[in-house]
């Protein structure tokens, strides 16, 4: 992850007119997930100077009328409206309620006049949509949930959009990932702010790792953007994922579209905003790592499962992607999953790969558009990651975890 202090230091040199370094703006629209709303909130705006940690003043704004409606139906009023970001130093944008639709007129220009008057801008999870949508990210390296990350390289093709990141930091922008990676962003803007101590004092507040290593890799799914499923080339993409054990190559997927491979090429990069050869060689380590987690065949069997030529092919791909080899994955995986837990999973996989010959090819095959909804609905990292007790000491760690430095 980019971690560039020196600009961002050097951008908070240059404010103007108002604007104040220790004043943090959270930047609050209806619609939004209070979860991500509710961590800038809780870094910024609580007093824990009895704890070590410097003090912001926190200036909540609404970014629309009010009163603000939450996704769970909250309605909250925001103390401060637009005209407050003028005295910010730092303006958050949570979260925004649809990657769909566009931002208000008024929070883009608002968020344009701060960045130009030196003030930081920080988008967390949806929130660098609406970055991108006020042209902030425009030739900058930027991150975002890996679920929406297709359709933000899609919309805004002048976004450098890095799916892998927990979070970027190009200096005077920042973005992160889904969700809890907005908790690695801000401890890292206190971390730039006010030194390692500071940011390590808050996160044994906030119960949580001072700095996590890695990136989002291990909680990719099977997701597809959501804009694939209307398009011609959506059938190509499920026959794919339907027939992950067997060996097939790109060319093969162009022939099925019926175009050559340099369109083939184009259209699916501009669907899914990866190249059709990096998402083929990621969903078949995800398979991989799946069977690694649910059943006992060895490394080989595994490897030929997922269409891999050879289990050499498997452990490259997958230590390039994961950072483990399969073994050492699969042990550590063991060590700290219940037994429980592996079975009922074990039962899933089952329905999604044939244990002996390929699918018939008729709908409702192993892994259909139907298993993709339901792989797709267990959520980021559901079918791999380590539950709520990742960080108890003296457990083991999954190969990749972050883990407190």
């Amino acid at each position: 992850m980019s971690q560039d202090s020196a600009a961002a230091t050097e951008a908070a040199r240059k404010l103007t007119g108002r604007r104040r370094r220790e004043v943090v703006a959270v930047l609050l629209f209806s619609g939004g997930p209070i979860f991500e709303s509710s961590i800038p909130l809780s870094v910024f705006g609580i007093d824990r100077q009895d704890a070590g940690v410097p003090r912001y003043r926190l200036l909540v704004c609404g970014g629309e009328e009010g009163p603000l409606r939450t996704t769970g139906g909250l309605e909250l009023t925001a103390p401060y409206g637009l005209e407050a970001i003028s005295r910010a130093g730092t303006v958050v944008v949570p979260a925004w309620r649809s990657i769909t639709s566009p931002p208000p007129a008024e929070a883009l220009d608002a968020l344009r006049r701060a960045h130009e008057e030196g003030a930081r801008i920080v988008g967390l999870c949806t929130g660098a949509f609406v970055l991108a949508a006020a042209g902030l990210l425009d030739g900058r390296p930027a991150t975002t949930h890996w679920m929406y990350a297709p359709t933000l390289a899609k919309r805004y093709p002048s976004v450098h959009v890095d799916p892998r990141e927990l979070f970027v930091d190009d200096g005077d922008v920042l973005t992160s990932a889904g969700t809890a990676a907005g908790i690695d962003l801000c401890l890292h803007i206190v971390r730039t702010d006010h030194g390692t101590e500071a940011a390590g004092a808050l996160a044994r507040r906030l119960v949580v790792p001072p700095r996590r290593s890695g990136g989002q890799e291990r909680y990719l799914d099977r997701s597809l953007p959501e804009e694939i499923g209307s398009d011609p080339l959506a059938e190509v993409v499920a026959w794919a994922l339907e027939h992950l054990h067997e060996q097939f190559d790109v060319e093969t997927l162009a022939a099925r579209a019926y175009m050559s491979r340099r369109t083939f090429d184009r259209r699916f990069r501009s669907l899914t905003g990866s190249a059709p050869l990096q998402w083929l060689i990621t969903q078949r380590v995800l398979q991989a790592q799946r069977l690694l987690e649910t059943s006992d065949y060895s490394v080989d069997e595994v490897a030929g499962r997922c269409g891999f030529r050879s289990p050499v092919a498997l452990r490259g791909h997958f230590r390039r992607q994961l950072g483990s080899s399969p073994a050492a994955y699969r042990a550590a995986y063991r060590a700290r999953r219940p037994q429980g837990v592996a079975e009922s999973a074990a039962t899933v996989v089952e329905t999604m790969v044939p244990s002996q010959g390929p699918p018939s090819g008729r709908r409702g095959s192993p892994l259909s558009a139907a298993a993709v909804a339901v792989a797709a609905s267990l959520g980021p990292g559901e079918h791999s990651l380590p539950g709520p007790d990742a960080y108890v000491p003296g457990r083991p760690a999954l190969p990749g975890q972050r883990s407190a430095p």
